[in-house]
């Protein structure tokens, strides 16, 4: 996370784009994992570069508090039986904000993208197999659950690009 490569962003928010992403990037290494880094910087570049930013206004403290929280929501980072996981509290407390200003910039952030809970685009890439409706595909007209499929089935929706890896093979 040290050196990461950021993704490009109009000229007039690089500096708080910036900010943000070395605030999330410090959070990341101290309590999260590189996951998390990499979706929230990914977040952070699709608010960066829509018109106009948002990042215009506001405090980037208080953006990269909203972004990690848009991405815990989606993946139950609050939930204690995850991993990572961090309490609310403890989250509001790293960034020394309030509860109600990082919740409500979680929201506007998840409405903006129309981000919700179990959100497959969002979701961590190490929870991707987890996931209950990304592993659910259509063979022959019936849905069924590619983790309880056959291996050819596996490897189809693999090559398909519908799971990011092949259960037995990792």
């Amino acid at each position: 996370m040290e050196n990461f490569n950021l993704p490009k962003v109009p000229d007039n928010v690089s500096e708080n784009f910036k900010t943000i992403c070395t605030i999330m990037s410090t959070l990341c290494k101290e309590k999260l994992n590189e996951e998390y880094f990499q979706l929230s910087i990914e977040l952070a570049g699709k608010l960066a570069r829509k018109r106009p930013s948002p990042f215009l206004s506001g405090a980037t403290k208080t953006w990269a508090a909203g972004i990690i929280h848009a991405l815990g929501t989606v993946n139950f980072l609050f939930d204690k039986s995850q991993s990572p996981h961090m309490t609310s509290r403890n989250l509001c407390e790293w960034f020394d904000l309030g509860q109600s200003t990082i919740s409500s910039k979680s929201k506007s952030i998840r409405e903006m993208f129309k981000i919700h809970q179990m959100d497959a685009k969002w979701c961590l890439p190490s929870k991707m197999i987890d996931h209950p409706m990304v592993c659910l595909v259509a063979f022959n007209g019936c849905i069924v659950d590619v983790r309880t499929a056959p291996y050819e089935m596996k490897v189809a929706a693999y090559e398909a690009g519908v799971i990011p890896y092949i259960p037995e093979e990792k």
